[in-house]
């Protein structure tokens, strides 16, 4: 691993990680090509990518300002534990749930957690339009979090009912999002949310922009969403 390019691409972040956290992601990178091979984790293999474009990008969204201490974030449709585990990793006072669909990429995410030795985390196997509707999960999280190609609308359907009132939902997009975010106003206010800010992020040494979506949940989200997966992704909110 390029431990150089991490250290210095987390301090353009005014992240400093120390020698226990580089050695964190150093096994959390051989862990993750070593699961590759079973099981379809990422199509990003080469070391250097992996730092630019996974743990970096992950990393980036500390540039939100809404990363503090203590707080509990969902991770919702993580993965390979993106962004969850990097935050973790350089925020041990984070209380991270990483929900997940595929019970082979849990299987995965306890192996790197049990590893890393990470305590005040869990990786959950389910559903998000079905772990929204659960009482210890249901607006419960100071932040929910997505990485994910899903367009704005539907991923905030998915998102939104986990964040407690006053509490935020962070997309991290794409360079390109002014149209999507146009069109996905109305959800996110029929979600109980209002778009506060839209930050750039660079990647170091990678030549493209992406962006943080913040929307500010203001008030609890209607108990009829999130919907069936069905009509979130055919009929999603206008």
């Amino acid at each position: 691993m390029n431990r150089e390019l991490l250290y210095n691409g987390a301090k353009s972040y005014g992240i400093t990680l120390d020698d226990k956290q580089m050695d964190m992601f150093e096994i959390y990178m051989r862990l993750l090509k070593e699961w590759n091979e079973k099981i379809n984790l990422t199509a990003i293999t080469d070391d250097e990518e992996i730092v630019k474009k996974h743990f970096l990008d992950s990393i980036s969204i500390v540039k939100s300002g809404l990363i503090n201490d203590n707080l509990k974030i969902i991770d919702v449709g993580t993965g390979a534990g993106f962004p969850g585990i990097p935050l973790k990793i350089i925020n041990p006072s984070l209380k991270i749930t990483l929900l997940d669909s595929l019970k082979k990429r849990i299987s995965f995410l306890i192996d790197v957690i049990q590893n890393l030795g990470l305590k005040d985390i869990e990786a959950v196997h389910g559903r998000a339009e079905d772990f929204a509707r659960k009482d210890d999960f249901r607006e419960s999280f100071d932040i929910a979090t997505a990485r994910a190609v899903a367009h704005m609308n539907v991923l905030s359907e998915y998102c939104m009912p986990y964040v407690k009132v006053k509490g935020y939902f962070v997309a991290m997009k794409g360079p390109s999002i002014e149209e999507e975010i146009n069109e996905s106003k109305n959800a996110i206010g029929t979600l109980g949310g209002k778009l506060i800010d839209i930050i750039t992020t660079s990647i170091p040494e990678y030549d493209m922009d992406h962006k943080l979506i913040i929307v500010e949940k203001i008030k609890p989200t209607d108990k009829k969403y999130p919907r069936k997966p069905a009509q979130i992704e055919k009929k999603p909110i206008r």
